[in-house]
């Protein structure tokens, strides 16, 4: 049996990985859990899983959570740092990173030390600092990732048997999001309630964001060249609105291997707990006699300029892809709390970039200045465009 921890047990993600965990009760059971905010599921989610221990980051939920499980064999913490060290602990065998933003690098880099499997589902980890990371891991060989995002799981899934076969390039498919085929006029006039009503997937708010603007697949380029080693130039977007085929690897013959299934995150979460082995999954089938129209077309670049300046960002290195994302958590609670209309998100993540000092070299403490920096930065923008 697998031990696990999962590191935003709330969240989409989290909750997904407790229903595969429930579902294979020999295989798993849940020996962390840890949320940021939201006391209410952890307490509900620990009372149903009997974790070894729990941990909340807000430090103020913490008498809360501590009452509500007190009597039961459960340790609680809270904080931060907290958080991070249970993604550490001896009685882990698999970490599930399923935060979302820039709280998942400390725990998948204490995890990292520790030398667990980590099922990476926070693409920001390595979008933030992913030339530490592949480092870290190259210092750790005990430690490994197995992607769970569902177009890097599909590249892992056609890596393989491939050994050292050399790949050409590899193609993330995205969807288009909500808002495919539209122009600025119509974007302009997108509400967050329209945004976050994503036609194939169930994500939470920031992903669903994230996918509307390609902002998400922006991750994802940067994700997929320190998770399997690429240069920027080997990595292609097409969208696929049909979200059946969830990418593909073209090889150095020209031969293409593709991962289809349902747009259903339950299978790249088990895949990435159970790989090299497959279990069941009682999830809906590709139905080929009534899926019988598969469409690829260029993503629209210009309208949806947040894809070109996460290549900038990957391109010029450093610290850009960390000024990059934070100026997009920023940009995207901005339009959720209707502060910035849609398409201000971009403006407001190429002004902080423009604007934010280039460390070549980042160490761990210059990711987490730059962070700070390039939040506030941003925050300042959003107000100085509040009062005009």
């Amino acid at each position: 049996m697998k031990r696990v921890a999962v590191i935003g047990s709330t969240g989409s993600i989290g909750t997904q990985t407790l229903r595969v965990i429930e579902a294979h009760p020999k295989l798993f059971c849940a020996e962390v859990l840890t949320a940021k905010e939201n006391a209410t599921l952890l307490i509900e989610q620990a009372l149903r899983f009997k974790p070894n221990m729990v941990a909340i980051a807000n430090e103020k939920k913490y008498r809360e959570v501590r009452e509500a499980l007190e009597g039961e064999d459960i340790k609680v913490y809270a904080g931060e740092k907290a958080v991070a060290q249970v993604a550490a602990v001896g009685t882990v065998d698999v970490v599930v990173t399923a935060t979302v933003g820039y709280s998942g690098l400390l725990p998948t880099i204490e995890a990292i030390r520790a030398g667990k499997t980590i099922a990476l589902a926070n693409k920001e980890t390595l979008v933030v600092a992913g030339e530490l990371i592949a480092e870290l891991l190259k210092e750790h060989p005990q430690a490994s990732i197995v992607p769970v995002d569902s177009e890097h799981s599909a590249i892992f899934q056609c890596l393989a048997g491939e050994g050292n076969n050399f790949v050409e390039k590899v193609i993330l498919t995205a969807s288009g999001g909500p808002f495919r085929g539209k122009d600025a006029v119509f974007l302009s006039r997108v509400t967050p309630e329209m945004a976050l009503n994503h036609p194939n997937w169930k994500m939470g708010a920031k992903v669903t964001i994230d996918s509307a603007s390609l902002m998400n697949k922006g991750f994802e380029v940067m994700e997929a060249r320190w998770l399997f080693g690429l240069e920027p130039a080997q990595i292609d977007v097409v969208v696929h609105p049909q979200s059946v085929v969830h990418s593909m690897v073209q090889f150095t013959d020209g031969s293409i291997k593709a991962q289809l299934g349902t747009p259903d995150m339950r299978l790249p979460i088990q895949y990435a707990l159970t790989w090299p082995a497959r279990v069941g999954l009682d999830a809906e089938r590709v139905d080929f006699s009534l899926c019988n129209s598969l469409t690829f077309e260029e993503p629209d670049r210009k309208t949806f300029r947040n894809l070109d300046l996460a290549r900038e960002a990957m391109l010029r290195g450093g610290n850009m892809p960390c000024v990059l994302n934070a100026a997009n958590e920023v940009a995207v609670v901005a339009f959720l709390r209707k502060e910035i209309p849609f398409t201000k998100m971009p403006e407001l993540i190429e002004q902080t970039m423009e604007a934010s000092a280039f460390v070549a070299a980042p160490e761990l403490a210059d990711y987490a200045e730059t962070d700070r920096e390039a939040r506030e930065r941003a925050l300042g923008l959003v107000g100085k465009w509040c009062r005009l």
